[in-house]
């Protein structure tokens, strides 16, 4: 059994196994944030939005069913290392087709387990999330305090974004998808409902969008900090004076700053398929599928031409905005859930009612 070492940035130590890619004398550096999903842990792996991150999986068995060509949200995951504390050498299910740990080796990702994740999930709790270091057990820790300082960048939507527009054809409405990293099934939720869907780069222009002639534009989730794109704002604020417009996640905080409110990091985020969100025009609670590490800040709508829709009723956060004049809005979760409840999935619908009227 190969032994690895997770090395946080406050300095504690765990020695574990190596479950994924042998790093032998290299490493891996990534945020170190948890996820409170059972189940759902191939989508959670293949999620964009966890480019330059770590997960700690709380839920203790991680693996057992395996892993299958269907549920990937990406071709490639962007994430720096998983962390689990029990994970099976196989899987058991009628759809496995190869094992978590081979996943891993695959797309040449390091994880280790043997670990308390409880304990680890408790500490970025309290202290927020930070920087981690996955090593090989004999690695100087020195060299780790080098490592630990380094930054993460800040090109992580650039990074996982599709480089060229993809067309896939239906024969409904043409919609606009732009690619901030988007999940798979934010585009067959759009499919299902025989939408004929253009996925564009994040930094489109106006005019390449346009030139498609769509009917209406969604924006998608993404890793990172909303900030560090700001190019976009201007395009989502002339995109939304012709179209109908859905913003999920990283788009939701987006379209936030083109509308002149505000983002801030969370302590250590939202990550997991069991967030309540209330609407507060329907009265009604929801359950929904989250993953992001900044949401806007409430008082910043005051000043802005957005008005709440629904909040988190854990935190009391921003869920859901809409424009006040224009046909755009926006959710802070991910509607096509995946994995996690699909209480929200008529969201898409909204959207092409939107359009249609």
């Amino acid at each position: 059994m190969r032994k690895i070492k997770l090395i946080l940035e406050n300095g504690d130590e765990y020695v574990g196994e190596s479950i994924g890619f042998d790093i032998d004398q290299s490493y891996s550096l990534g945020e170190l944030v948890f996820n409170t999903s059972m189940t759902g842990y191939q989508e959670i792996l293949s999620d964009p939005s966890y480019c330059d991150q770590m997960v700690i999986m709380t839920y203790p068995l991680i693996g057992n069913y395996g892993v299958n060509k269907d549920d990937f949200e990406s071709l490639t995951p962007a994430l720096k290392g998983l962390i689990v504390r029990e994970c099976p050498g196989e899987g058991s299910n009628w759809r496995n087709e190869y094992s978590l740990r081979e996943l891993l080796e695959r797309f040449k990702i390091p994880g280790i387990a043997g670990i308390d994740t409880r304990e680890l999930t408790k500490k970025i709790r309290n202290y927020g999330v930070m920087k981690a270091v996955l090593v090989p057990e004999n690695y100087v820790n020195q060299n780790a305090k080098v490592i630990l300082s380094k930054s993460l960048g800040t090109d992580q939507i650039n990074r996982v974004s599709t480089k060229n527009p993809i067309h896939f054809p239906g024969s409904g409405k043409r919609v606009i998808l732009m690619d901030f990293g988007y999940k798979k099934n934010i585009l067959r939720s759009l499919m299902i409902r025989n939408c004929d869907v253009v996925v564009v780069p994040w930094n489109a222009s106006v005019e390449l969008i346009q030139s498609y002639r769509p009917q209406g534009i969604v924006m998608s989730n993404g890793p990172g900090n909303p900030k560090d794109v700001p190019e976009v704002l201007p395009v989502i604020r002339e995109l939304q004076k012709h179209y109908p417009m859905f913003s999920i996640c990283m788009g939701h905080q987006l379209f936030a700053l083109a509308n002149g409110a505000d983002t801030e990091k969370l302590k250590f985020g939202h990550r997991g398929g069991n967030h309540p969100v209330k609407d507060l025009k329907l009265g009604k609670v929801f359950m929904s599928s989250q993953n992001h590490g900044f949401a806007v800040t409430s008082n910043s709508i005051n000043n802005s031409e957005l008005e709440i829709t629904q909040i988190n009723i854990n935190d009391n956060t921003v869920e859901g905005l809409k424009h006040k004049t224009l046909p755009a809005f926006s959710v802070q979760y991910h509607p096509e859930a995946c994995p996690g409840p699909e209480d929200t999935a008529w969201l898409f619908d909204n959207f092409l009612k939107t359009i249609r009227n």
